[in-house]
């Protein structure tokens, strides 16, 4: 039996579409508001996903303090309260779009979790703009 777990987060992060090696006008083109040079925020959520089969021993997939514990690590403290831009080392030279974050988040959990679990990252820009992420 597989079964899936998860676990919710938030987090609070501004940032800027745009790429450096384009023009103002072209990133305005492309990225509208979103290019705003003194940025813009959003109020993130987060679904984590883990899918396995049951610990006989535990009944558990996994630890759910372990993942949230995990998600905390990982996701909450470096990117709440930041400029992803200007923050966070991963979007140094990588446009902080949704799905690009998304990835970014589902790399760092994955690294962390075991290698026959199923991992899915759902992440929410606005209640009605969300991405996923289950791997290549």
């Amino acid at each position: 039996m597989r079964v899936t777990i998860s676990r919710k987060a938030h987090f609070n992060a501004a940032h800027r579409l745009y790429r450096k090696d384009w023009t103002f006008e072209q990133n305005d083109a492309v990225f509208g508001k979103c290019n705003n040079p003194n940025f813009h925020g959003h109020n993130y959520e987060l679904i984590v996903s883990v899918t396995g089969k049951i610990n006989p021993e535990t009944g558990y997939v996994m630890d759910i303090k372990d993942l949230s514990d995990l998600i905390l690590e990982e996701v909450e403290k470096p990117f709440d309260h930041k400029n992803l831009n200007l923050d966070v080392p991963e979007f140094e030279n990588l446009n902080p779009t949704a799905e690009n974050i998304v990835v970014v988040i589902w790399n760092k959990i994955r690294k962390r979790i075991k290698r026959d679990f199923d991992l899915e990252v759902v992440l929410y820009e606005t209640p009605r703009n969300f991405v996923t992420y289950k791997g290549e």
